[in-house]
């Protein structure tokens, strides 16, 4: 058992915290029975369980660690103190794990006849990010593009804010070349940006399926070379004071509606 936080392999899981580290191992650090357990289930590759015997206090967190050991598994225990300074949990559940990052490559995607799809250009806050996963994996989303200079997904805040969600959604990257040449290859894919300026409500409007949904970042929107490859751009109707909602927020309500009306064709 590791209980020194200065232990030199407890200093590389916390450098994890920071992105270049994670670019440069393409791995992450996963925390909690919740997000740990999906990526037991959704079999993402993990090479290291971490756990404290004080803290894991759950019957399943117990059986995990039990059943990585017995496949031979890698599983590091380290004392309180040790789990709490590697854990960004306010109350941690005692259990974590190293996990090696998982990107789709978009270029090999090809043959899409149903299905929503979405875009994300520059987006920039983990928590968004993560939450708009958590919203794509509740609608059955088949995949989700990060366009540009957008956020890591595999950054804690977005780890956690997806409840899992990075282990169930595909996730790819791409510029407006590698999107335009993914758009000719499925033609049958029509894609749909939204912006504040369109005229199109997005509650009268019929979604195609499948569809692309490019929203762009929190300040600045869906830049024109995006919106260039949408068929139509939409607006969500506002009657308040404020002139934008957060990005997350915009993201489920499109993500429900198209949900909802594929639904109804099905």
């Amino acid at each position: 058992m590791i209980t020194s936080t200065a232990n030199p392999h407890i200093k590389a899981i916390r450098k994890l915290n920071d992105s270049k580290e994670r670019s440069l191992t393409q791995t992450f650090l996963a925390e909690g029975l919740r997000v740990v357990r999906q990526a037991v289930d959704s079999q993402a590759e993990i090479l290291e369980l971490i756990y404290c015997e004080e803290l894991l206090v759950s019957d399943y967190g117990q059986d995990l660690i039990s059943a990585a050991l017995k496949n031979g598994k890698t599983v590091t225990q380290v004392s309180q103190g040790v789990f709490e300074s590697i854990a960004r949990k306010d109350k941690p559940q005692g259990i974590a794990a190293v996990i090696r990052q998982k990107w789709g490559n978009l270029s090999e995607v090809d043959g899409i006849d149903a299905g929503i799809w979405v875009a994300l250009e520059a987006v920039q806050n983990p928590g968004n990010l993560g939450t708009i996963l958590r919203t794509a994996d509740a609608v059955g989303t088949k995949g989700l593009i990060l366009l540009d200079h957008s956020t890591d997904p595999f950054d804690p805040a977005a780890v956690k804010a997806s409840m899992g969600a990075i282990f169930t959604i595909p996730v790819f990257r791409s510029d407006v070349e590698g999107l335009k040449a993914f758009l000719k290859r499925n033609p049958r894919l029509v894609a749909i940006g939204t912006s504040d300026k369109a005229e199109k409500d997005c509650f009268e409007t019929v979604y195609p399926d499948p569809v692309l949904l490019l929203l762009g970042s929190e300040r600045e929107g869906l830049s024109p070379e995006y919106q260039n490859l949408c068929r139509q751009m939409i607006s969500i109707p506002m009657q308040g004071a404020c002139d934008s909602l957060n990005l997350s927020i915009a993201a489920g309500v499109m993500l429900y509606q198209i949900y909802q009306q594929h639904r109804k064709k099905a």
